[in-house]
């Protein structure tokens, strides 16, 4: 059970990759039905099966790209379904024979990777409708997380001669989550409405930015057929990409002090080097951030903007996890 918990997080985090890669390939509605792509469980390819899909989805004919961009996805999110359930049955049979081991926590898992196939179904029904394409999002970085508390419960480490100075910092630790979760959302919320060039110059946007924000606006839902490429104003645009930019600075200085407050009081060498790490994948973060903009969004490097945000939110968890249970 454990080696299936530790192939579902790397499971889980490059159905994250592949996520980001479809939404910025703008393959999200590469295949326009679900679960299959036009009817079939394979891209078409034969001649009579693509024209018969362009009869099917006129509004939608067949772009080969990124129909397997969205298809390579969905393989490999039904995948990790899979492996969580064998995860949660697992867990049941173990119970079930007395053995002391998590339960509640795999069921939740199967609840929540289930849900997540429904929010996947939905990003496609629904046309890329924004709200869904962020919870999405979420709910993979929610999966991840959950999969991670599960496996650092079956690892029975412990902080050599215990570090009880650092329970008072622990609160610190998931507000600290709790920020990055927030900033992960704005920027799911950025990329779902195709803002995240809303402001091409840096530390600040271009122009009289100021009087363009639309706060109301940029957390609007406009009634639209489709909102793939976005269906807000330039001005709700711009506010979602600043309020992004203003997240990463509040969050950047919270998880700085935060490694500053830890590494000061602990005594623990397991401490400090979680608070090196914390801020190394900080520094990437931010600086992916900044060459998002500097560089015109770049695939490569948007995409890895959405890896590092999972691996830096999964520092944090294994801090938090630390402080709280195992000393």
């Amino acid at each position: 059970m454990k080696k299936l918990v530790l192939i579902s997080i790397f499971l889980a985090l490059f159905v994250i990759v592949l996520g980001a890669y479809t939404r910025l390939t703008d393959a999200g509605l590469g295949c326009p039905d679900w679960p299959g792509c036009y009817g079939h469980v394979l891209v078409p390819q034969a001649e009579h099966h693509i024209e018969a899909a362009n009869q099917a989805f006129p509004e939608r004919p067949v772009e080969a790209e990124k129909a397997w961009n969205e298809m390579i996805h969905r393989y490999f999110a039904a995948g990790l379904g899979f492996i969580i359930l064998l995860i949660a049955i697992a867990a049941i049979v173990n119970r079930a024979k007395g053995k002391i081991a998590p339960l509640k926590l795999p069921v939740l898992l199967l609840l929540l990777v289930s849900f997540q196939g429904m929010l996947g179904m939905w990003t496609v029904t629904l046309n890329l409708l924004p709200v869904v394409v962020m919870a999405h999002l979420l709910g993979g970085f929610t999966v991840l997380s959950c999969l991670f508390i599960l496996y650092l419960r079956m690892t029975p480490f412990r902080i050599p001669g215990g570090d009880t100075q650092m329970r008072p910092l622990a609160k610190y630790a998931a507000i600290g989550i709790a920020i990055l979760v927030w900033q992960i959302a704005l920027g799911g919320w950025t990329s779902a409405n195709y803002a995240s060039l809303a402001c091409t110059e840096l530390p600040i946007c271009e122009g009289d930015w100021v009087a363009r924000l639309d706060f109301a606006g940029a957390f609007s839902v406009p009634a639209a057929e489709n909102y793939e490429y976005g269906v807000h104003s330039y001005e709700e645009r711009v506010t979602m990409h600043v309020l992004h930019r203003f997240g990463a600075i509040i969050t950047v200085a919270y998880l700085c002090w935060l490694a500053f407050a830890i590494f000061t009081r602990s005594s623990s060498a397991l401490m400090k080097k979680l608070t090196v790490v914390m801020l190394v994948v900080l520094a990437v973060q931010v600086g992916l951030g900044i060459s998002n903009v500097v560089y015109t969004l770049p695939l490569t490097v948007a995409t890895m903007h959405n890896a590092v945000a999972a691996c830096l939110l999964l520092v944090m968890v294994l801090l938090t996890y630390t402080m709280y249970r195992k000393y």
